[in-house]
């Protein structure tokens, strides 16, 4: 049996698992040749996604993690054994962390591959685009969430793949143990609303959350800096994506990591 897959746009298709509302995203060439993005997340998902690609007559010749939290390093030997490329950074830090994210993927979704998990590639450090044959996916690089970071923006679409940024069901999730969490943030933003307008961006698939058009993707850049602004100043950013126990919980690290940046 193979997985539910939703057409995005023509060439771009997404798959929602069940765990943290998490989206893996699928750019398919007209040969049928797939660049696969965040697989994920339990052993099951990612058979069934393996499964769904051979019953479509796909084959995936590249995979692109988004960053290295364990969720999104993820992989079968049913998919193959082809580049799961990342930016240099991420896959430098992923060679550090694996064992503490083999141990943390164990605890959520246990049973995948420990030899295949996380072993990611370095981009090459000018690269601005993934190496595959099919449609351009653009790397845009940033150090918000997670170091090493990276959305692909895939222009002949008009999709962005987020990664776990702009998100319509988490508050955004600063990197706590960088120098400065809230100020990578609004980078990343600035970064990603830029390639937003320079390629005519109309939809965005986040790392967890539901696909956005247009307006919502106005409005979670939106909502997200009213966030950041609040974490900063102190203040209540009355978001209601905070009713949820663990992402109010989540929120106190961000808190206090940025109050140790900006001491009042």
């Amino acid at each position: 049996m193979g997985r539910e897959l939703t057409q995005v746009a023509p060439g771009v298709w997404m798959a929602q698992a069940e765990t943290w509302t998490s989206l893996t995203t699928l750019v398919v060439a007209d040969d049928g040749a797939c660049l696969l993005v965040d697989p994920g997340i339990t052993v099951a998902e990612v058979e069934e996604l393996a499964d769904e690609i051979h019953i479509r007559g796909w084959h995936v010749e590249a995979a692109f993690a988004t960053h290295t939290h364990w969720d999104h390093v993820l992989w079968s030997a049913r998919l193959g054994h082809v580049p799961r490329w990342a930016t240099p950074t991420a896959a430098e830090a992923q060679v550090g962390s694996r064992d503490a994210d083999l141990a943390k993927a164990d605890a959520t979704a246990p049973g995948h591959d420990r030899d295949l998990f996380g072993r990611l590639t370095a981009l090459p450090d000018d690269a601005v685009a993934v190496p595959w044959s099919g449609p351009r996916a653009l790397v845009v690089a940033h150090r918000a969430h997670a170091p090493g970071h990276a959305a692909l923006v895939l222009p002949d679409s008009g999709v962005l793949v987020a990664g776990d940024m702009l998100s319509d069901v988490e508050i955004p999730l600063l990197d706590v143990d960088a120098a400065d969490p809230a100020g990578d943030y609004h980078d990343g933003l600035h970064r990603l609303e830029a390639a937003v307008t320079r390629y005519a961006v109309t939809a965005v698939v986040p790392g967890h959350g539901h696909l956005g058009g247009p307006r919502e993707l106005a409005r979670r850049f939106v909502v997200d800096r009213v966030y950041l602004r609040a974490l900063v100043t102190g203040q209540d950013a009355g978001d209601p994506r905070l009713a949820e126990p663990w992402l109010a919980q989540a929120h106190e690290g961000p808190l206090r990591a940025v109050r140790a940046v900006s001491p009042e």
